[in-house]
């Protein structure tokens, strides 16, 4: 209502030149409610993040931009201004996006200080994922829900206790477990959540397909579920990526390398012998191996290619400490970005002897060499920089990595490259 009120009360306030008012009133405000429909654009949970509104934001008004100037050629009106058509497009654009961005803080806020539209939750299962998502129930409160109770289901008696539960105390949604029920108990819970009105969501086995991004799809009437492609297959989101990695490598290299190389080049001669840039072998997209570009960090030596940086390692130089804490050693990586064999943002690259070696231990590794990698990544950002200690780390980058992948999009891009600069700017504790 306030996003319609918007679009017709700015209309006034230019000269537009319109024949009839009423009528362009009348024909943006079906056009802006049919766009919404089917652009979704109303439909934003209370879990939804901000990289997930602007895409819904731009969609929106590219489209009622092409269906407000074709207002001009449906109805023959050839005397409206297009400047002010333009102005008018500009103001509405940035009201509803200051009332939509209000209105989706002020919400979070009321959820969080007032406690106001609450939804009333329990879960079934007693699992690392079920713990995770009670976890994020209690710490997140501006998502509105209300954690009430934990139930574990090892019988049927046990599932009524838990319905009984849910109709006395007006419980709103059911999450369970895929991986602790039964067939027979997951019919039993659908039928009741069916017949009572409450809202069920499954929470997917670790171990299961549904841990997947899944698309759901009808031939005629059977439902068909099949693995969502990756977005940096489609052509479109290729060549926009690349656009962009071509651009912004371009102005790294022209105005930050023109003259940062050459004082980093006599520091680390200064300091020690050797190359001012040091290449070494990583596997890329669809495993190829490439060179990757650095500066020099370390004094050179035959394990270069084996081992990782610890903390404390004596092979790093003075100049190397302060270029490795600051990701200055990585900036000639953008090179590789320009050639083509590395993208500004990806997963990150390892040695070739540990990728093998990652490889046959963990599962899915190879999974992130579907795309190109990058120079940060989304792992890096989310606390898995660095050195590798343990399996978890390693299992934790590749869970992020995947995500990256079967997520991607040019605005979370833009996200992961903010993060790495301010992290870069704070200093971080692995970055040695």
């Amino acid at each position: 209502m306030m996003d319609l009120i918007i679009l017709n009360f700015t209309i006034f306030w230019f000269e537009i030149n319109l024949t009839n008012a009423y009528l362009f009133c009348l024909y943006i405000s079906l056009s802006w409610l049919l766009i919404s429909i089917k652009n979704h654009f109303y439909e934003v949970q209370r879990h939804a993040r901000i990289i997930q509104i602007i895409p819904l934001l731009l969609r929106q008004f590219s489209v009622f931009a092409i269906t407000l100037y074709a207002f001009i050629g449906f109805f023959k009106q050839p005397g409206i201004s297009r400047l002010a058509l333009v102005n008018y497009l500009i103001l509405v654009l940035l009201l509803i996006l200051v009332f939509k961005f209000f209105s989706f803080f002020l919400l979070k806020k009321y959820r969080a200080i007032l406690r106001g539209n609450i939804r009333k939750v329990v879960v079934i299962g007693n699992n690392e994922k079920t713990r995770q998502l009670i976890n994020t129930f209690k710490t997140r409160l501006d998502f509105g829900y209300n954690f009430r109770q934990q139930f574990n289901v090892n019988d049927s008696n046990s599932l009524e206790d838990c319905f009984n539960y849910i109709i006395a105390n007006n419980i709103d949604e059911i999450y369970f477990s895929v991986s602790e029920l039964s067939n027979k108990q997951i019919n039993k819970l659908v039928d009741f959540a069916d017949n009572n009105l409450r809202e069920l969501k499954f929470i997917p086995d670790n171990k299961d397909i549904y841990t997947k991004k899944l698309k759901y799809e009808y031939y005629d009437y059977i439902p068909v579920l099949s693995f969502r492609t990756i977005p940096l297959q489609e052509p479109v989101n290729k060549y926009f990526k690349r656009f962009f990695d071509i651009l912004f490598s371009l102005g790294i290299i022209f105005f930050v390398l023109s003259w940062l190389t050459p004082i980093l080049a006599i520091l680390i001669k200064l300091e020690s012998k050797g190359p001012v840039f040091f290449k070494q072998s990583r596997n890329g997209f669809n495993y190829q191996e490439f060179d990757c570009y650095k500066f020099r960090s370390m004094t050179p030596n035959k394990d270069a290619h084996l081992y990782q940086a610890t903390k404390g390692d004596l092979r790093v130089t003075k100049v190397g400490a302060f270029i490795r804490k600051t990701s200055i050693d990585e900036l000639p990586q953008f090179f590789n970005v320009l050639f083509g064999d590395m993208s500004v943002v990806g997963p990150r690259p390892h040695m070739v002897s540990h990728t093998n070696m990652y490889a046959q231990r963990i599962d899915k590794f190879m999974v992130r060499h579907f795309v190109k990698p990058g120079i940060t990544g989304l792992a890096q950002t989310s606390g898995f920089r660095g050195e590798v200690e343990t399996d978890k780390d390693i299992i934790g980058r590749v869970k992020y990595d995947i995500f990256y992948i079967e997520n991607w999009s040019l605005l979370l891009d833009l996200k992961i490259i903010f993060q790495t600069l301010i992290n870069a700017m704070k200093g971080e504790e692995k970055a040695y």
